[in-house]
Parts: C-alpha cells; structure tokens; sequence
C-alpha cells in the first residue's frame, strides 16, 4: 500500500494510459493527484481525476512522481527539477506487462501492457516500453528513451539516451543505436546507427534533410 501522494505529471493520452496503470497498482485514490502545464486543460478531468493547471512543483517535494510526458528533453527537464525538490521518481509497471525478475529496471520508468522485458535487459531512467514492444535478453535502453508500440529489440540490442523506435519497428540483434537517434514506424534496423540519424524502411536506411 503507497500511503505518499502520487503526482501524474502529463494530462494527454499517454497520461491515461499511464493513470489506468496506476490504479491497477494498489495505489489509494485519494492520493493521486494530475497536473498538467497547459492552460487548455483547465477544469478538465482524467479518467475522473481533476487536471491540476498550472503543475505546482513545490507541492511535489518529498512526494511521489511520474512523468507522462512524450517529449523527452522535457521529460529530462522536469525530473531533474523535481529530483532536486527531493521528490521522487515512481517506476510504474502494468500488471499486464510481461517483466523477467532478472532485469534491472531504473527509477521514472513506464512499462505498458503487453509489454516484454526480458532478463538482463536493463531499462534507464524515466525510459517508456509501450503496450506490445519487446525489449529481449541483455538489452540496454537509454534514459529518457521510448520504444513505442510492438516494436522489438531483439536480444543484445543496445539504444543510447533519448531515443525513439517507432511503433512497429525490428532492430535486429546485437544492434548498438546512438543518443538522440530515431527510428521510423516498421522499421527493420540491420546495422548500427549514429547519434542523432534518423533510419526509416526496410531496410532501415538514412533519412535526409529535403
């Protein structure tokens, strides 16, 4: 039983996704608390839950936190913020996901349902592995990284920091993916790719700037 207040930090629709987590955790209602920065959500309500506008970050401190939030340079931005507020970083796990007791998952993450994480992979701050994605054996995933929807790291795959595969994509095995690097939806990745590139296609190839 979590007897802290829970801060959702992110009102969109990965903040459903992630609350309808929360309450399948044995976390009391009446702890959880959503926010949101945008003014457009003013007195609106979250699967029942009223959307707190502006987020007060100053309510946090000492308190629990997730960040449900897309975009991972603010996702890195807000969690160093509230870390230094001494709040702390929830890890939430769908009860649907499918997690090996042998891998090692690191503070903020987001696990959703159906989702795979085998043993000795390793899941770095505030990372997301989305409903159906499959992180295999030995894989490393980068913090503030996102592997989206039934895409699949086969085994000894290792992606950098911030980081994005898309829905649906295949990185082949023992594959190595630079920081800030993104990979298209469907994408097959046969070889290793550079900080920053974009791949897209099967196979995944380099996408330039028109």
């Amino acid at each position: 039983m979590h007897t802290k207040l829970l801060f959702l930090v992110g009102a969109g629709g990965h903040g459903r996704v992630v609350l309808d987590a929360i309450l399948l955790n044995g976390f009391l209602k009446d702890n959880i608390r959503v926010t949101d920065s945008s003014d457009s959500l003013r007195d609106s309500m979250l699967l029942g839950y009223p959307i707190q506008v502006p987020a007060t970050s100053k309510d946090m401190s000492e308190q629990l936190f997730h960040l449900a939030i897309g975009n991972s340079k603010a996702r890195e931005s807000l969690f160093v913020q509230l870390k230094k507020l001494s709040a702390y970083p929830q890890t939430i796990l769908h009860p649907m996901a499918s997690i090996s007791q042998f891998s090692k998952i690191d503070d903020g993450v987001f696990v959703a349902a159906k989702a795979v994480v085998a043993p000795n992979a390793l899941l770095g701050q505030c990372t997301i592995v989305n409903h159906g994605a499959i992180v295999d054996h030995d894989c490393i995933v980068g913090k503030f990284s996102h592997v989206a929807p039934n895409a699949t790291l086969a085994g000894g795959v290792t992606i950098g920091s911030h980081v994005l595969i898309g829905a649906g994509a295949n990185v082949l095995p023992g594959i190595t993916i630079g920081d800030h690097a993104v990979i298209g939806a469907g994408a097959v990745v046969t070889e290793n790719v550079n900080a920053g590139e974009t791949r897209v296609g099967v196979p995944a190839i380099l996408k330039t700037r028109s």
